[in-house]
């Protein structure tokens, strides 16, 4: 985890461009996060944004629900300091420096999004414990929707899967900065099986879960409380 901070830290300047290049229809996939949230446009929702990154999510979500009281976390401080600015002139927004498993959400949530975060959660059990953690966190019919990589749930899909992210790769990048990416998702980046989340979303306690998007290596899912 320490060596994913330190990229993150070091990239935090190109990360806008640079994830343009690295999953395909980024937008679309955000976009689908974000609508996933069941409240009026003009509700005062209490929203956490898990691994933040440069405040894209959250700046959709006000642009969709301009009354959010948000809270941004993300354990790169870099990372945070361009979501300050790109969040500006938006009120209700506060900005926590620290891990995600660290947060503590006793406050109660209305929706808890993350994005391209809980890939780096290693081991199942922690991912189980997070999962818990997140839905005490939760209002009663609050909702939590992740946007990550996921894998496929046999080898040939799996193998589709990285093929298609490959071709897509290949549009924008050269051989040595895909080799690059692939060798950092190989050491760094340890989703699990997108059946295997839903089956731990059930067991946590969350109801009508679904798989709202998907494109091959990506998807966005979750339930509500």
């Amino acid at each position: 985890m320490d060596k994913v901070k330190k990229h993150f830290q070091e990239e935090a300047d190109v990360f806008d461009a640079r994830v343009l290049k690295a999953v395909p229809f980024y937008n679309d996939m955000l976009e689908a996060l974000v609508s996933t949230i069941p409240c009026a446009p003009e509700q005062k929702i209490k929203v956490v944004d898990l691994g933040c990154g440069t405040g894209s999510i959250s700046k959709k979500i006000k642009e969709h629900y301009p009354n959010a009281v948000i809270t941004c976390v993300d354990f790169a401080d870099n990372m945070l300091k361009i979501a300050q600015d790109k969040l500006a002139h938006y009120k209700d927004i506060d900005y926590v420096l620290c891990d995600c498993r660290d947060f503590d959400f006793s406050s109660g949530y209305d929706a808890i999004l993350s994005s391209l975060t809980l890939h780096h959660v290693r081991e199942q059990r922690e991912k189980k414990d997070f999962y818990k953690k997140i839905f005490a966190g939760l209002n009663d019919n609050g909702v939590f929707y992740a946007a990550d990589l996921v894998l496929g749930s046999n080898d040939y899909l799996q193998k589709l899967n990285l093929e298609k992210w490959g071709e897509f790769l290949a549009r924008s990048l050269s051989k040595e900065e895909i080799m690059e990416m692939k060798g950092r998702y190989d050491e760094e980046d340890h989703p699990f099986r997108l059946m295997d989340e839903i089956s731990w979303l059930k067991e946590t306690g969350f109801l009508t879960i679904d798989v709202v998007w998907k494109y091959y290596h990506f998807a966005v899912y979750g339930g509500e409380k």
